[in-house]
C-alpha cells in the first residue's frame, strides 16, 4: 500500500467520511438494531455538525480517504467516536495511525483520559484498543445494541 497521510479533515471531506463509515460498518449491519446502525453510520449533515463539536481526522492514500476518526472533549476526557477504516484498506496499520494521532492531540491539549465505545462484535477494533492500553470500564447499550465503554488514562 502507498503511504498513508493522516490529516485534519475539512467540510469538503464530509461525503467521503460518510462513505467510509457506511462501507466500514456494512458487514456488521445485521448485528446492530436499526437505530444503532443509523447512529454508527451518520448522515453527511450529522458529520458536518461534528466539526463544531471537536476535531475530525481522515487517513488518505493518494488523496483517497480510506479512514476517519473524530473526538469530542468531555471535561478532562477526550471521547473518540466514528473510527473506521475501509475494509479494503485494513491490515495496513491505518487504525493505529489514526489512534496515535488522537492520542498525540489529547496529550498536547492536556486531556487526562481517552474514552470510546464499541460493540462486542467488533473484535479487530477491540484488539487494537487493547493494544493501545484501553481497558473496559462499562457496559451498556446503544438503542438495543450491546456497547462496551473503554478508557485509557494518559500520563502527565
Amino acid at each position: 500500500m502507498k503511504e498513508v497521510e493522516i490529516r485534519a479533515a475539512s467540510v469538503n471531506d464530509v461525503a467521503a467520511i460518510a462513505a467510509v463509515l457506511a462501507a466500514s460498518f456494512l458487514e456488521y449491519k445485521s448485528l446492530y438494531t436499526e437505530k444503532a446502525y443509523a447512529a454508527t453510520t451518520p448522515s453527511e449533515e450529522v458529520i458536518k455538525n461534528r466539526f463544531a463539536e471537536g476535531k475530525v481526522w481522515v487517513a488518505a492514500v493518494e488523496e483517497k480517504i480510506v479512514g476517519t476518526v473524530s473526538v469530542v472533549p468531555q471535561n478532562e476526557s477526550l471521547y473518540i467516536r466514528s473510527m473506521a477504516v475501509l475494509p479494503e484498506a485494513r491490515g495496513h496499520r491505518i487504525g493505529e495511525q489514526l489512534l496515535s494521532e488522537v492520542e498525540r492531540y489529547a496529550v498536547v491539549k492536556g486531556f487526562r483520559q481517552l474514552t470510546l465505545s464499541t460493540t462486542p462484535f467488533l473484535n479487530r477494533a477491540i484488539q487494537l484498543y487493547e493494544k493501545f492500553g484501553f481497558v473496559p470500564s462499562d457496559v451498556g447499550d446503544l438503542y438495543g445494541t450491546p456497547l462496551i465503554t473503554m478508557e485509557k488514562e494518559l500520563n502527565d
